[in-house]
């Protein structure tokens, strides 16, 4: 979810970022990037660092979240679960993004760390009074909503009618594009491939196929199971049959 667009315009008068703030990677590019000082020294008052351990949830499917945050490092995965026990992933979150919604209905999914993961966290309970207080976080909430909205649309289609490598390597530009990775460099692939073909519908075989045969067509290499280097985006792009 990038929000680096229509940033807020300060003005003349100084101020001073919080200090954690003023620390922060992903400040800009998140949900904080898009808000006032008053509003965003008001977040900064309510909210707190939380690290999750792999495996560890934030917030779980049928649970109303106490929490709701966003991510400085790491990734996490939301999912959810039949009552048989089977589980879909239903999609990653990355630095800079949002996770858990303001209210107070039971979560339809769970938000679970894949790797040891970093976030600011603020009580949901807050946020309606905040959101009262500062309606620049309430336009910042509601565009972030609607690009998730979009991204699941975008989702849907992938799924519907893509085809397994189409799939494969949509994953790789979305792993290049987040990371913030140009051609030539490698990119960290953090779910294992049994991950990969959860997440995208396929069996663990046609993962491992169609990264063999990119890298066999020269579009990527692959040094090791943790991460890809993108060779030539175009072709990679081209397979994705992703457009401008």
């Amino acid at each position: 979810m990038y929000m680096d667009r229509n940033q807020p315009d300060f003005g003349a008068a100084e101020w001073t970022l919080p200090t954690r703030c003023a620390a922060c990677d992903v400040r800009m590019a998140s949900l904080c990037g898009r808000v006032s000082a008053p509003a965003l020294e008001a977040l900064n008052r309510i909210g707190r660092k939380r690290v999750l351990r792999r495996g560890e949830a934030l917030i779980w499917q049928g649970d109303v979240a106490d929490q709701v945050g966003i991510l400085h490092h790491g990734l996490v995965k939301l999912s959810a679960s039949l009552e048989d026990g089977r589980e879909q992933m239903l999609g990653l979150a990355f630095p800079a993004d949002f996770v858990g919604a303001i209210g107070d209905r039971p979560s339809s999914h769970c938000v679970t760390a894949l790797t040891e993961t970093e976030l600011c966290v603020f009580p949901r309970s807050a946020l309606p009074g905040l959101v009262e207080a500062h309606p620049d976080i309430a336009q910042a909430l509601l565009t972030r909503a609607y690009d998730e909205l979009d991204h699941m649309r975008r989702w849907m289609l992938l799924l519907g009618r893509k085809s397994a490598e189409e799939r494969v390597a949509s994953l790789l530009l979305q792993f290049a594009a987040r990371g913030g990775c140009m051609t030539g460099a490698a990119v960290p692939l953090p779910l294992t491939r049994q991950q990969m073909a959860e997440l995208l519908g396929l069996t663990i075989e046609t993962v491992s196929r169609k990264l063999t045969a990119m890298k066999r067509d020269g579009v990527i290499a692959l040094p090791d199971l943790r991460s890809f280097v993108m060779l030539d985006r175009d072709a990679l792009s081209a397979i994705a049959a992703e457009y401008p």
